[in-house]
């Protein structure tokens, strides 16, 4: 199970992070938008960890929806910190 979750994570990360990238690249100085995919990802981490406790017993690729839901909080968690990097880089007057 666990290396399921981190498998999950990875994945998630990598995939967020091209996300982010491609949108704090594209957008403007004051957009927000590279931020985004981040809080979805984190929002539904949260549902998801919620759902745990309340639904029974869930296996998807050998993890539970609690398994998943921190994978998708961790993914979303490293990829504000990819956002907030890149975003702060593009603020810096030239």
């Amino acid at each position: 199970m666990v290396e399921t979750v981190i498998t999950f994570a990875t994945i998630l990360t990598a995939i967020t992070a091209l996300i982010s990238i491609f949108l704090v690249k594209m957008t403007s100085k004051e957009s927000h938008a590279g931020y985004y995919p981040n809080v979805f990802l984190s929002l539904v981490g949260t549902l998801l960890v919620l759902v745990a406790s309340i639904a029974p017993r869930v296996d998807i690729a050998g993890a539970g929806f609690g398994g998943i839901g921190i994978a998708c909080m961790f993914a979303g968690a490293v990829g504000f910190i990819i956002s907030a990097v890149l975003d702060a880089y593009k603020n810096i007057p030239a």
